[in-house]
């Protein structure tokens, strides 16, 4: 998709920079990528402390790397 943006000149030269592309473009879309994957993962976490992960009653580690070892 091609995308006009008006984006300053200092801000795109950093994000080449520190993205490590070979164009502006490439070092855009890793910036995105990067900032989305941290984004999900932000959102993620916000669940979790809404809703704590909880082990059942019945849960064993034991139990669980021989399950993970039979597969």
């Amino acid at each position: 998709m091609k995308v006009t943006a008006l984006i300053p000149d200092n801000l795109v030269k950093d994000v080449k920079q520190y993205a490590g592309g070979r164009n502006i473009t490439e070092s855009l879309i890793t910036a995105l990528e990067e900032w989305l994957s941290l984004k999900k993962i932000q959102f993620l976490n916000d669940d979790i402390m809404k809703k704590p992960l909880e082990f059942s009653k019945d849960f064993s580690a034991v139990k669980n790397r021989e399950i993970n070892r039979k597969q």
